[in-house]
């Protein structure tokens, strides 16, 4: 009798494990989201086995679907998978933690330490992502587009991206995916692995998405009925986390409404900081411990920085893990399966757009450029090196290059 693997448990790490693991994808994440995911490809399924291509696949299209920073929401569900709850947090707090600390100490000092985000070393780091984008192309190209159809599919899904380049067009082509799989895919047997099974009880996901409304809807009201500025800012920044699809840079323009017309924050101090954002590794969602700390109206400093972050993050920690155990069940349909292969299709596509489009476009710019990303490339895909080890080379030839 075969044993069903949903059954069967996940075997634990210490959230002390998650959590090192984390900070040091934290201090070597550059690229933004789509960068990201080829991190943690390479870490947690290439290196550390975690859980596998298909299963990796399936959450990033989960995370797409939610609003707020999907990169981070992958980090904490992955966190959640080998640790619990715990191992979210312990996720979330390592890759969080050393931009947010970076981009609070900026509000103190950019100027005063004359960095830029156009220095050599800098654009470097850009031009590692191109690299790290591509190898997860390439590796979940071949894994989840084995055919013709999911090949065609995930070309679609790029078209969809190149022709509606927003959130909503993600959405489009993952639901275009999720479609074709259903109709054309042939259901398939149980795709569970023990190592792909969250520890979250539909219990524990309910209360997530009470707490999650009741402070959507409840923290207005709040504001309104209490005078306190930390009730009023702590509102604007959970309300900004709710409410944005697609993540990275949309939250910006949100975020600056938020602040700069009821002059919390100046346009100027605001761009200060979104180009400070650039220059750090990590999640852009930790730009709003910047705007905490430089706030015109207290709390501000450290203790505003920390009230934004944590309000900003918030929503995407309560919808993931609200989300996770009926993503869990889900799975476990066979029909279901055959979608979410051609949601998989769909989301190499959207990589493979992403690979062009911002990380291409905003990091070459010459041929020098081009051969930094094909030696990068070359010693992830190729020689196997550690992306910390990749990151730090592109940096010193980012700086070696302007001094030539």
């Amino acid at each position: 009798m075969q044993t069903n693997a949903a059954e069967q448990p996940a075997q634990r790490v210490h959230p002390l494990t998650v959590f090192w693991t984390f900070l040091t994808l934290g201090c070597t994440s550059f690229g933004g989201p789509i960068a990201h995911m080829g991190y943690f490809r390479s870490e947690f399924v290439e290196r550390r086995k975690w859980l596998d291509d298909a299963a990796y696949t399936d959450l990033v299209a989960l995370c797409n679907f939610l609003p707020g920073p999907a990169s981070s929401q992958v980090g904490i569900a992955l966190g959640t998978l080998k640790a619990g709850l715990p191992g979210g947090f312990a996720a979330w707090l390592g890759f969080t933690m050393p931009s947010a600390l970076a981009l609070m100490l900026f509000a103190y000092g950019f100027n005063a330490f004359e960095l830029s985000p156009d220095a050599g070393w800098i654009h470097g780091l850009k031009i590692v992502a191109v690299a790290v984008v591509a190898q997860a192309v390439w590796g979940m190209g071949k894994t989840l587009c084995p055919d013709r159809l999911r090949a065609t599919l995930a070309i679609a899904a790029t078209l969809i991206v190149f022709a509606w380049p927003t959130a909503w067009g993600q959405i489009t082509a993952i639901i275009l995916g999720a479609v074709v799989g259903l109709r054309y895919l042939q259901p398939v047997a149980l795709h569970q692995p023990e190592n792909a099974r969250f520890m979250v009880s539909k219990t524990t996901a309910v209360v997530a998405w009470v707490l999650f409304i009741g402070l959507l809807f409840g923290l207005p009201v709040l504001a309104r009925l209490i005078d306190n500025q930390a009730f009023a800012t702590f509102d604007s920044f959970y309300r900004t986390g709710s409410l944005v699809f697609g993540g990275g840079h949309v939250v910006l323009p949100l975020l600056r409404n938020e602040v700069v017309p009821p002059g919390w924050v100046s346009d100027s101090v605001f761009l200060a900081g979104y180009g400070a954002a650039q220059a750090v590794p990590g999640p852009l969602f930790t730009f709003a411990a910047y705007l905490g700390s430089v706030l015109t109206v207290a709390p501000n400093g450290f203790l505003g920085g920390f009230l934004c972050l944590i309000a900003i993050f918030l929503p995407a920690f309560l919808l993931v893990i609200g989300a996770l155990p009926f993503w869990d069940a889900l799975r476990q349909k066979t029909h279901a399966q055959s979608a979410l292969r051609g949601v998989s299709a769909a989301v190499v596509g959207l990589l493979l757009a992403a690979l062009y489009d911002p990380v291409w476009t905003s990091s070459v710019r010459s041929t020098s450029d081009m051969a930094l990303a094909l030696i990068a490339f070359g010693l992830l895909m190729f020689w196997k090196w550690r992306p910390i080890y990749v990151v730090l080379l592109a940096a010193i030839g980012g700086a070696v290059k302007v001094l030539l």
